[in-house]
Parts: structure tokens; C-alpha cells; sequence
């Protein structure tokens, strides 16, 4: 399977390799995916969470033209007209009887060794995923420090091919989500124009020890009606609800209205002394 888009951590061959499985019955071993590549498939990359949205319909409807295509040259091969040739677990077969070829075999008997097809897939609108997180908070009031308990999401991003994938990426979301509120911050000398947190020893990032477990669920009862598959992108949605529930979490602990990110604990005892006063 050559694909236009490019994977960048999010387990874009995972997927694929699911959908072409389930598409044409055959052995998850067998499919090899290859992106990047823009001698054999063009596309625009992955961004915006559209990968499954867009590349994964793609992979669909290239294995379903797979299919028929593959029922004419079924159906030469085994000398019976197309209409009684059946697709089934990775081969064709004609219908009623024990006459099969192997997907496999009759794409060896084509003249370059091969069966291609391509497909490209434009949805027609974009979808809408959506979705709530609820953050618990402690703070130290001797030092500011803030210490995230509990970070619950639950979303709706229609149909899901892969969940730990899809739960992987809502995992490693809300931890920038969290990083953006409390952490992460550009410092650059005033007087040189220096940026002075050019590196992650300088810049601070959340680690594994400042998270807590974290508890994403899905509803998949709404599936997208705008692409083959049904489902909604979900890349960016742990960020996006993340960082206002954790700020909003210290807001509330504090009892104030607003507070610039990041939350540090500079910036957390200030406020808890100033309330003080």
C-alpha cells in the first residue's frame, strides 16, 4: 500500500495494515505500507488530524476497486462470467462451487506480475470531533507547586479503527495539553533577543512522574458521515481540552478568575499570597 500521507508517531501502519485486512481478508503479514514516497503516491502529508479521515479512506477505497477489478480477471481466469465471481478471504472464487484463485495468484498472472489500482479520497466536509475533560488539582501552599490528581476525557470521534492507538494519542495530547498550562514557556533575553530556553534543559516539559493515570473514553455512536470510515480525527483533541482544564482546576483552587500561563510555582504562590493579603 503506497499512501500520500506520512506518519509521524501516530501508528498510521497500524491502521492501515487493520483496514486492508478487513477490506480484502488477507493476512495482516502480508500488507506492507510505505509513505513519503512521492514517485508512487501523492498527498499532502498528515496534518490537521486527517490521516484516517482522509488517507485511511483512501486505503479503503482502493481495496474495494481491488475487488472489482479483480472479479473481471477472476472471472477470465476461471473461465465464468463476472457476475457469478465472489470475493472471500482473500480470494475469488465462483459462487456455489470449490473454483477459487488466491488474491495473490492472480496478481501474479498479470503481465507485470502485479495488480494496481489507486484511489484518492476529497472529503466533502470536514468532521467534527468533539469531547469534555475534567481535571483535579492539588497545590502545595508552601511552595506553589501544583500537582495534577486526576485527568478524565471522554470523547466522541466517531468510529475508531485502533484504540489503543486512539488512546495513546489522547494520552500523549493531554500531557502537552498539561505542559502548555503549567510548564512551557519561551524565556528570551531582554537585551540580546537570545532565546535562553533553547534546550529541555532549560525548557520544561512534563514527564511521566508529573502526570497521573489518565482515563479517556470514546462514544462511538455517532459515526462521521463525511469520509468511508466513518471517523473523526483525534489528534489534537487531548491538547485542546487539556490546558483549560488544568488552568481552570488551579483557578478554582485558588479562587481566582485568571492567571497567564504557564502556571508555574512561582506564579501560584504568588497568588495564593496575594489572596492572603
Amino acid at each position: 500500500v503506497f499512501s500520500g500521507t506520512q506518519a509521524m508517531g501516530q501508528g498510521l501502519e497500524t491502521s492501515y495494515t487493520q483496514l486492508v485486512t478487513e477490506v480484502l481478508g488477507v493476512p495482516a503479514e502480508k500488507v506492507k505500507i510505505v509513505q513519503g514516497d512521492t514517485d508512487l503516491a501523492n498527498g499532502v502529508g498528515s496534518v490537521g488530524s486527517r490521516s484516517a479521515f482522509v488517507g485511511g479512506s483512501a486505503v479503503v477505497a482502493a481495496g474495494r476497486r481491488v475487488i472489482v477489478e479483480g472479479k473481471a480477471l477472476a472471472a477470465e481466469a476461471l473461465e465464468a462470467a463476472a457476475a457469478d465471481i465472489e470475493y472471500r478471504d482473500g480470494g475469488f472464487r465462483i459462487a456455489g462451487t470449490d473454483r477459487a484463485i488466491e488474491l495473490g495468484e492472480l496478481a501474479a498472472r498479470q503481465a507485470k506480475r502485479m495488480l494496481r489500482v489507486s484511489a484518492t479520497q476529497t472529503p466533502s466536509a470536514p468532521s467534527w470531533p468533539n469531547g469534555a475533560q475534567a481535571c483535579e488539582v492539588e497545590i502545595d501552599r508552601e511552595t506553589g507547586e501544583v500537582r495534577i490528581v486526576s485527568i478524565a476525557s471522554c470523547d466522541d470521534i466517531g468510529r475508531i479503527i485502533n484504540h489503543t492507538i486512539v488512546e495513546g494519542q489522547v494520552h500523549g495530547g493531554v500531557a502537552q495539553g498539561a505542559g502548555q498550562a503549567l510548564y512551557e514557556r519561551a524565556v528570551y533575553d531582554a537585551e540580546t533577543g537570545q532565546l535562553l530556553t533553547g534546550s529541555l534543559m532549560d525548557y520544561a516539559v512534563p514527564r511521566a512522574a508529573d502526570l497521573p493515570p489518565m482515563r479517556a473514553t470514546f462514544d462511538e455512536s455517532v459515526p462521521c458521515k463525511t469520509n468511508l470510515l466513518g471517523v473523526k480525527g483525534c489528534g489534537e483533541l487531548g491538547t485542546i481540552g487539556a490546558a483549560p482544564a488544568v488552568v481552570h482546576a488551579v483557578l478554582d483552587a485558588l479562587g481566582v478568575l485568571a492567571l497567564d500561563m504557564p502556571l508555574t510555582a512561582e506564579k501560584v504562590w504568588r497568588a495564593l499570597h496575594g489572596a492572603a493579603r
